[in-house]
């Protein structure tokens, strides 16, 4: 934020690296003795420390990232807190073992699901929400019984404040190990062998770690955010929807993967809602210092955590206004500075990288649409597929343009809202990953889902056992045609049954 060095982060070698690795299968199999309810309780440690610690954690948020105390706050702190809460309730009923159907051809078994931890899992995380994206999967992966390996980003690492809050608060020593370093140690980290991967940041890192992953066939979960569309109907109420787009594509700067990257407006109220717009934006507070971050109250918008990020919005811009489209907010920042005010941009073509790339910055650009299926059209018209929003007093008209966008989250008359339910899934389609987490999904994807058929250890031989014979293909047949031809018959379905279970018994090899 001030371009000033906070503090340097020593880098993991190739021996820590090991000796982590050692440590978290050692831990692991103490965390899985553990039953859910004692995870719940661990768990419940890291939501009292970030609450007795809050200022101060709020603090660091707000000096690595840039972002505002008020978005630190409700994006990080407050969604840990509510994401444990959520599952302090709801773990041990995900992870109970669950009885399911047996059909009648399998009569006198029982069939069971069980959710074993799978080991190991390292977890990577990005810049942009580094406490949230770092303790909320690391978490998830606990509750299942996993040790974790974390790696946080090198832009916002959080050097001994994840250490703090893990020890701090008495959490079980070891489940989550944090490892620093740049890209180069989480190849070796990827290359180390866990059981599963999470990975959240951009699509090349991506693709980078599946790649790796596949050599030893190591599950990956990846998040690898957006370009997220809004669709905004005519009858909206154009001051509320106006404000919601607003705080949608520029909180924490517009960093966020699920931030609106592209705004479509019916043609009817497209001037009036640019007008709004326009009018809220300039009434939006830049925060001039680190001071003014810290301070509640003082911004609403905070700075640029990366210096690279702040070159590809300028870029885009650039493209874009030699292609015909004009800034009308915004558009620049002092030279040097992270400060990049929220920019609004029209007159756009379809080629432009504004509308085609991912530009992870305060900048809403506004398109023109005339009907919903050319609404629909637009909004699908893109490589990445994470979340999306939908704008209209008509919620039927409204939830079906939310089926038929190709993504894996919709708001309706809000933006990023599923996210703030820790019972929701949460996750992306097409070029923006894929795996879930989250609700009941963000528990079963850390573990082994088992299924456990029980059966009585009696002198019965199952028909189907050798030897293979002309009497029980016969039988079989009329068993299939009594239990699946309509109208289905019963009668002939318990005859044929009985029939071949006697024939097994008959043939059975002496």
């Amino acid at each position: 934020m001030t371009g000033q060095l906070l503090y340097e982060v020593a880098q993991a070698d190739s021996a820590r690296i090991q000796q982590v690795y050692r440590d978290a299968h050692r831990v692991q199999l103490q965390v899985a003795a553990l039953t859910v309810q004692q995870r719940v309780l661990e768990m419940v440690k890291i939501s009292d420390y970030l609450l007795a610690h809050q200022e101060e954690l709020l603090e660091r948020l707000v000096c690595e990232t840039g972002k505002t105390r008020f978005d630190a706050l409700s994006t990080e702190l407050f969604e840990i807190c509510d994401l444990i809460d959520t599952y302090r309730d709801s773990a041990p009923r995900i992870l109970a073992d669950r009885t399911v159907h047996t059909p009648l051809v399998l009569m006198g078994k029982k069939s069971k699901v069980v959710f074993e931890p799978l080991g190991v899992v390292l977890v990577i995380v990005p810049w942009n929400y580094p406490l949230y994206q770092g303790l909320v999967p690391s978490l998830l992966a606990f509750l299942a019984g996993n040790a974790v390996i974390l790696k946080p980003s090198e832009n916002s690492p959080l050097e001994g404040m994840l250490e703090s809050i893990l020890e701090g608060s008495g959490f079980f020593p070891a489940a989550i190990q944090v490892v620093y370093g740049d890209r180069q140690v989480g190849e070796m980290l990827v290359e180390g062998r866990p059981d599963k991967i999470h990975f959240t940041g951009s699509q090349r890192g991506g693709r980078q770690v599946l790649q790796a992953a596949a050599k030893n066939l190591v599950p990956v979960d990846l998040e690898l955010g957006g370009k997220d569309p809004a669709i905004v109907f005519e009858d909206v109420n154009i001051e509320k929807t106006a404000n919601g787009v607003v705080w949608a594509a520029f909180t924490h700067a517009g960093q966020s993967c699920t931030s609106i990257e592209r705004c479509y407006v019916q043609k009817s109220i497209y001037t009036s809602f640019l007008a709004e717009v326009l009018r809220i934006v300039e009434n939006l507070r830049l925060s001039a210092s680190l001071e003014q971050s810290l301070q509640v109250g003082e911004s609403d918008i905070g700075c640029l955590t990366v210096e690279f990020q702040a070159k590809i919005i300028e870029d885009q811009l650039k493209d874009a206004v030699e292609k015909g489209a004009r800034i009308l907010a915004g558009g620049s920042r002092e030279p040097g500075s992270l400060r990049f005010p929220p920019t609004v941009v029209v007159d756009l073509k379809p080629e432009m990288k504004l509308l085609t790339e991912e530009t992870f910055g305060p900048v809403l650009p506004l398109v023109k649409f005339t009907t919903e299926a050319e609404a629909v059209q637009l909004a699908n018209d893109t490589p990445y597929g994470l979340s999306a929003s939908v704008w209209s007093k008509d919620l039927r008209r409204a939830e079906r343009v939310a089926r038929a966008l190709q993504v894996g989250n919709v708001s309706i008359n809000n933006h990023m809202l599923t996210e703030g339910n820790a019972s929701l899934p949460f996750g992306g389609v097409k070029s923006s990953g894929f795996g879930r987490y989250k609700g009941e999904w963000g528990l079963h994807t850390f573990c082994n889902i088992k299924a456990i058929m029980l059966g009585p250890n009696d002198k019965a031989i199952e028909p189907h056992w050798y030897p293979q014979s002309a009497a029980k293909y016969a039988l079989f047949n009329r068993l299939e045609a009594a239990l699946f031809r309509r109208p289905r018959s019963w009668l002939k379905f318990l005859s044929a049954g009985l029939a071949l279970t006697s024939q097994g018994n008959k043939e059975k090899i002496r």
